[in-house]
């Protein structure tokens, strides 16, 4: 499974969410339309599922171990009525319709998770450099958290920041010791009542957010594109999934270049992966998607192919065949079209004895347009 880490101000948050098995972002207000951090807030929240789990990071320690559970049969909601909707909330008027309620802030934790310990909440954190030590060769996204609420972290990764937790948590795992006390069943029974039969309202959808960044049949962000796709992937949207597949895992604005400032670290737009079935966690293929708001350029396909590369070295080994490629965007000319049918390629050897020669072409470009009827987005192949 996949792992978030949660950024945290105080110590006193770190305790009240372990406790009551629940968190949420506080994030900027906005001022009548997203901005593209605010997309990328939904679009994290949009990915998560039942089974990941979560951490806390406070003053460069990180706190574990959290597992996401599903209420009512997901594990993350609108925090009130209409929290999709761009605009500043009155505290006084939500305060009988909150899912989480922390006092005025709570106007601007519009989404929300819950999560229950795994199996528990150590007060003992884990300093970054020793995680980030102890299995050098599994932490990729970790080293590049910076300026952000939160992280997602891939299967091995998570798996890596777990291994490290526990073992400095030996103690506590057999005597119960030094652990964050929970009584997360009591506040899970609470979103349990408001959330059974409750007409969409604390449903986790893409309602008005999208809206907010259309501009006819195009988005303003390509964060917003990005929330779209990621949103459509994750609920299994039929037409969206007959295109670009069905993915165990997906994530976005996921490394992709040697570590170097952060600022100036390349990113994939989408980045995923599947398992192969029944095997899990034997990984399959892996997926590659690059996003543009507007009409594509030969450019955007040699960054394509870039990512292509990059994920052929340092995931697939070699083995470009594991690799599904998008380039997404408002609309594609013929030269874009030509140029990716001609430089689309990759001729490579695998295999010892026998070694094989191979060729790879598995780049697709896909025309997008925003459809202010069903409020989502939809997809077209035209390569």
């Amino acid at each position: 499974m996949a792992g978030y880490i949660m950024t945290l101000k105080t110590v006193e948050s770190l305790e009240n969410y372990a406790s009551n098995g629940v968190y949420s972002t506080i994030i900027s207000l906005p001022r009548g339309h997203w901005l593209g951090h605010h997309e990328g807030t939904f679009a994290d929240f949009a990915t998560m599922k039942q089974g990941d789990n979560i951490y806390f990071f406070k003053d460069r320690k990180i706190y574990g171990i959290g597992e996401l559970i599903n209420i009512n049969d997901d594990c993350k909601f609108l925090n009130y009525p209409n929290a999709n909707i761009p605009q500043k909330f009155d505290y006084k008027y939500l305060e009988d319709n909150l899912l989480w309620d922390e006092g005025e802030v709570s106007a601007n934790q519009r989404w929300l998770c819950v999560f229950k310990p795994s199996p528990f909440f150590f007060k003992k954190g884990i300093d970054m450099d020793e995680a980030l030590s102890s299995y050098p060769s599994k932490f990729r996204n970790l080293r590049a958290f910076w300026k952000l609420s939160f992280i997602k972290i891939d299967e091995e990764e998570n798996q890596a920041l777990k291994d490290v937790i526990l073992k400095n948590n030996q103690d506590s795992l057999l005597n119960n010791n030094d652990v964050f006390l929970s009584e997360y069943g009591t506040y899970h029974l609470e979103v349990e009542k408001k959330t059974h039969k409750m007409d969409d309202k604390y449903k986790f959808q893409l309602n008005q957010l999208l809206s907010s960044s259309a501009d006819g049949s195009k988005l303003k962000h390509e964060m917003a594109l990005e929330a779209s796709l990621l949103f459509q992937l994750s609920n299994n949207h039929r037409d969206t999934v007959d295109i670009f597949g069905s993915w165990d895992y997906l994530s976005h604005q996921v490394i992709a270049s040697p570590f170097k400032p952060i600022d100036y670290m390349d990113k994939m737009d989408i980045f995923g992966y599947s398992f192969i079935e029944g095997y899990t966690p034997t990984i399959s293929k892996y997926l590659v998607i690059e996003l543009k708001k507007d009409s594509s350029n030969v450019e955007d396909v040699d960054q394509l192919l870039k990512y292509v590369d990059w994920v052929n070295d340092e995931y697939a080994h070699g083995d470009y065949l594991m690799i599904n490629s998008f380039l997404v965007a408002s609309d594609f000319n013929e030269d874009v079209i030509n140029y990716a049918k001609e430089n689309g390629i990759r001729k490579y050897t695998i295999g010892r004895r026998p070694a094989k020669s191979e060729e790879w072409a598995n780049i697709k470009l896909v025309r997008y347009s925003y459809n202010k009827d069903s409020n989502l987005v939809d997809f077209e192949v035209v390569y």
